[in-house]
This record gives C-alpha cells, sequence and structure tokens, in this order.
C-alpha cells in the first residue's frame, strides 16, 4: 500500500477540525524525536515517515480535503502553556513547606500568599501570547490554579517518573518519603518548566508576537515561573537555567530539516534563541567574555 493511499484514508478517518489540528500537533511535537540522527529507528521507516507526512499535508491543504488549512488551535497551544504550569504551582507548594513532607502541603493557601504573583504571571502570558478570555480561562477549567490535593504519584508523573514506579504497596508509601518528594520535587520543576518555556514560547511564535517585545516577556514569564517553582521569591531555578535545557530538549528537534516547522516559524524560533540568549546572558562566560 503506497504512502499516498494510507495518508488518504488516515485523513478520511476524520473530516473534522480536530483531524487537522491532530496531523500538526503530531508534526511538531512526535514525528522530529523519530526523525532525530539518533533516533533508533531504521532509515526505512524514517523514510516512510517523511512520506506519509508529506503526502497528509498535500491532502489536508486540496480543495479536495474540504476544509481550509488553518494553524494549531489557541486553546491546544494554551494547554501546552498551562499543563506545564500545574506542575510548577504543586511543585512550588510542596518546596514551600520546607519539609517536603506532603501533610502539610495545602495548594490553596500557597496560591493565596503568591496570588499577585500568579495574577503577573497570568498577565504577562496573555500579552506574551495572544490569548483572549476564552483561552485564558483553560488555565482555570484545568483546575491547577485552585485548592488539590499533591500526592507522591503525581509528583511521579510531573517528575518523568524520576522516582521509578511503585510495584507494591511499600513501594507506593517511599514515594511519600520527603527524601524522595524533594528528589521528585527537584526534577518536576525542571521538566515542567522547560515544558512551559517551550509552550509560551510556541504559542507566541503562533501569535506572531515579535521578538522584540516577545523576549523580554518570555524573560518576566520564567522569572514568575520559577520563584513560583521555588516555593518562595528567589529559591526557584534560575531562568537562565531553563533556557538552556530548553534550547538541548526542543528547540534542536524544532530546526532541523525533517522537522516539518515551516521556514518562516524556525527563523522566530532562532530569533527567541538569539535574543533570549542575550537578554539572560548565557553567551557571557565567568570572565565575562563571550
Amino acid at each position: 500500500m503506497t504512502a499516498v493511499r494510507i495518508a488518504g484514508e488516515l485523513v478520511g478517518i476524520d473530516s473534522s477540525q480536530v483531524a487537522l489540528e491532530t496531523f500538526r500537533m503530531w508534526r511538531v511535537r512526535c514525528l522530529p524525536e523519530v526523525l532525530r540522527p539518533d533516533a533508533p529507528s531504521r532509515e526505512g521507516v524514517k523514510e516512510s515517515l517523511r512520506s506519509y507526512a508529506h503526502e497528509l499535508e498535500l491532502l489536508v491543504a486540496s480543495d479536495e480535503a474540504g476544509r481550509e488549512v488553518t494553524r494549531v488551535s489557541e486553546e491546544l497551544l494554551a494547554r501546552d502553556v498551562f499543563g506545564p504550569l500545574g506542575g510548577v504551582v504543586d511543585v512550588g507548594a510542596v518546596n514551600a513547606t520546607g519539609s517536603w513532607q506532603l501533610a502539610d502541603v495545602s495548594v490553596g493557601d500557597f496560591l493565596a500568599r503568591r496570588q499577585e504573583d500568579v495574577e503577573r504571571l497570568r498577565a504577562a502570558i496573555r500579552s506574551l501570547c495572544g490569548f483572549g478570555d476564552p483561552v485564558m480561562a483553560i488555565a482555570d477549567e484545568l483546575g491547577w490554579l485552585r485548592d488539590h490535593q499533591v500526592s507522591g504519584v503525581s509528583l511521579l508523573l510531573w517528575s518523568g517518573g524520576a522516582a521509578g514506579a511503585p510495584r507494591s504497596l511499600e513501594g507506593l508509601e517511599r514515594l511519600d518519603d520527603p527524601s524522595v518528594v524533594r528528589r521528585m520535587c527537584r526534577v518536576a520543576a525542571d521538566l515542567q518548566l522547560t515544558r512551559f518555556l517551550q509552550g509560551v514560547i510556541a504559542a507566541a511564535v503562533a501569535a506572531g508576537t515579535d521578538v522584540s517585545r516577545g523576549a523580554p516577556k518570555v524573560v518576566e514569564v520564567l522569572d514568575y515561573g520559577a520563584d513560583l517553582a521555588g516555593g518562595s521569591v528567589g529559591r526557584g531555578v534560575r531562568p537562565a537555567e531553563i533556557f538552556r535545557m530548553w534550547r538541548v530538549a526542543h528547540l534542536p528537534g524544532l530546526l532541523e530539516p525533517g522537522s516539518g516547522a515551516e521556514e518562516d516559524d524556525k527563523a522566530r524560533l532562532r530569533a527567541y534563541e538569539q535574543a533570549l540568549d542575550g537578554l539572560l546572558g548565557v553567551g557571557v562566560g565567568a570572565d565575562g567574555l563571550e
């Protein structure tokens, strides 16, 4: 069966806008990882995936597909921002206890104490990403910005399984141990802040936010996010560290030739990387020389 025929059947599964958005999200999120030079996939498989992606793009862009090609919806972009922000809030609430005892955690109290910072963060996200009221409401719909329970299991998920999946009741109880909780918080802060940065940059690029205005806003957003994750002002991961993790974990996959990202978007991503590198002082060494 040819790539053209398979692609046609895939498009025919669902003619709704959701199908189109799903394809575009797959092309941005999943395809780059499989096509990376160090990915374990065989070259023949990689070539087939490139063919499918190309044929799908042609079909969804054609008149025969019966719909207009649009960019990824604001709603999906917003979930990539506010989802990781939930992990940031949970980690911050745990770190704020200073004991890393989950019984001491109150997300509601933490958010009440940091309400002004949260509102400033939301305002900065709105300005940077161009989100309107309905899209900003997604942050409330997800439930991370109101009181909820933080468990060892939820921290395990936020940290990408850093502590290892429990295989018994004893293993499950181990996730509540303060030393394990503290380690999961450190890993979760790195992981979720890096994903959060990817989300806000992707939304800013999609919104067409000019780099000269957007890059300082990204730094502002990172400042608030890092402080929230730390549990108190000045205790979070440094924004420069988040940026460097993003530049290694996300940017290469978006810029490589087989990523599927549009050339204009790649140019904007490069511009954001260069501007953020300068603003955060990443390119300057300890001796002050570049």
